[in-house]
């Protein structure tokens, strides 16, 4: 199948080097397209002071979409029918998702179990118990297709309904020893990547993976979790983005225990059956699924004639610690459409960083 020009076009926006998910998303909702985009980008480069980067090669962009095939796969696109809605609506959001499985998995709830790698054989019973009453209950259960708790959750669910999001291609097994159940996945369920087919997981790739984790579900459930454990840290993405966060305590005098405690001493609500996480997610599934906004990646205005100075102005106002976009604006008493594009030609010649709230910094 011959790839469509609009979906090369935006590979090439998102795997272009220093353009995040941000980024493109300022981009399209500037310039409408991400034709559009990728010609805009040398020229606001320029006027940011800066050298714009190189941008991926069209025969690249052509091999992806063909690996993409080969795979048995398709891409989800950030701001059309199929991308998942819950996700949409983090500022952090993948662009492009690459998928294979069952679709429809993606219209039930979801909820996320996650947990340690080293979990008990206890933690692991009661993982696969609660992921398969929660999967005849009609809630999709997502996981990360790790090792422990994260495998213990798509056994549990992989009749009724399981989601595993991976840190590498769709194409890539790991850990290498769950290559049967990945497969599986891809058959019975939902495989979710936001790499290219090939890529190999790397340490910087599993916070990106559990992000979009914590962003699809409703609320995130954690089973055994060591203090500073990635399992804590897809708890933090999912309380950020407004999700719930459940916990399952565990003996005081279990090192992997400790963060399931100390997350319910926070406020995390303590589970100890599906009814309890049907009960604490409630109606919050109908909040997050509203229809995606059809004006999203409209052109925005131009800068203003009146407004050639609000680039140094914003440049000004910046330093090297995060200061939140809104604060910008208002400090600085330019449009916001003015302030953003002067942060989008600041970025675009690689002198701005972005963080999270929506806060940025001058590199």
């Amino acid at each position: 199948m011959k790839a469509p020009p609009d979906i090369i076009d935006r590979v090439r926006l998102i795997r272009t080097p220093g353009i995040g998910p941000v980024t493109y998303r300022q981009l399209l909702l500037r310039f409408g397209s991400a034709e559009a985009a990728l010609a805009a980008i040398p020229d606001l480069a320029r006027r940011g002071g800066g050298k714009a980067p190189a941008i991926f090669p069209k025969s690249a962009a052509d091999r992806e979409f063909a690996a993409v095939e080969k795979a048995g796969a398709r891409y989800l696109i950030l701001g059309q029918g199929l991308y998942p809605r819950a996700l949409a609506e983090l500022e952090s959001a993948p662009p492009l998702l690459t998928v294979i499985g069952r679709l429809a998995l993606l219209e039930q709830p979801m909820v996320a179990i996650v947990g340690a790698r080293n979990a008990s054989a206890a933690a692991c019973r009661f993982a696969r118990g609660l992921a398969h009453d929660l999967s005849r209950e009609g809630v999709a259960v997502v996981s990360g297709l790790a090792r422990g708790i994260d495998s213990a959750a798509l056994d549990g669910s992989i009749d009724s309904g399981t989601i595993a999001v991976i840190a590498g291609g769709v194409d890539v097994y790991y850990p290498p020893e769950n290559e049967v159940r990945q497969k599986d996945v891809a058959e019975r369920g939902l495989l979710v990547a936001e790499m290219p087919p090939g890529t190999e997981p790397r340490a910087r790739h599993f916070p990106y993976r559990n992000r979009i984790i914590a962003g699809l579900a409703v609320g995130t459930v954690v089973i055994e979790a060591a203090p500073q454990s990635g399992s804590l840290i897809t708890a933090r993405l999912a309380a950020e983005a407004g999700r719930e966060v459940m916990a399952v305590p565990g003996s005081p005098i279990d090192p992997r225990a400790q963060g399931c405690n100390q997350l319910i001493r926070e406020g995390a609500t303590l589970i100890q059956s599906a009814a309890d996480v049907i009960e604490c997610i409630g109606n919050l599934h109908g909040k997050l699924a509203s229809p995606p906004n059809a004006s999203e990646f409209r052109p925005g205005p131009e800068r203003n004639e009146g407004e050639p100075e609000v680039l140094a102005l914003v440049e000004a106002l910046l330093g090297p610690s995060p200061a939140p976009v809104d604060e910008i604006v208002r400090l600085s008493g330019a449009s916001p459409g003015a302030v953003q594009l002067a942060l989008l030609e600041l970025d675009l010649a690689g002198r701005l960083d972005r963080h999270a709230g929506n806060k940025v910094s001058l590199r």
